[in-house]
């Protein structure tokens, strides 16, 4: 990880974030839809200076590694990608919405934790590429790994 510039300041801030489908629907399995969520993600990190460095799914649930100016909180990084790609999503793929029945892509909620120094970012790009064992993922075909 190097160290990034803004506006007055010098930082090396990366987060990993974990987000769930409502109801915990299988939607991210088309890879089409995750296709259209890189983009969303590359037109994101574009508009708010956000560094995407690798997303992974399942399914029901991504994985994010993303890095932020020290403008954003951890939270606010989340809910700009959750609400972009919900709407964003929704627009291009109305069908979805009949599906989950709140009318919402994502559960509330989700997990961020900071990459720092003691865990390096090869650490969780290779935690992210490796959920599971390799027997799990091919019964299951989990994590499937898209990097920017």
């Amino acid at each position: 990880m190097e160290l990034r510039y803004a506006n007055h300041c010098v930082f090396k801030i990366r987060y990993h974030m974990v987000f769930c489908m409502k109801y915990r629907k299988k939607i991210l399995l088309d890879t089409e839809i995750v296709s259209f969520l890189k983009t969303i993600c590359f037109e994101i990190g574009e508009r708010y200076c956000f560094e995407f460095d690798a997303i992974g799914t399942d399914g029901d649930h991504i994985h994010l590694f993303v890095g932020a100016e020290p403008k954003y909180s951890p939270s606010r990084v989340m809910q700009i990608i959750k609400s972009i790609t919900a709407r964003q999503i929704f627009k291009k793929y109305p069908e979805i919405k009949k599906q989950l029945w709140g009318g919402e892509l994502w559960s509330d909620g989700g997990y961020i934790g900071t990459v720092g120094d003691g865990t390096t970012s090869d650490v969780i790009k290779s935690y992210i590429k490796n959920q599971g064992n390799q027997e799990e993922k091919e019964a299951y075909q989990q994590m499937k790994i898209i990097d920017f």
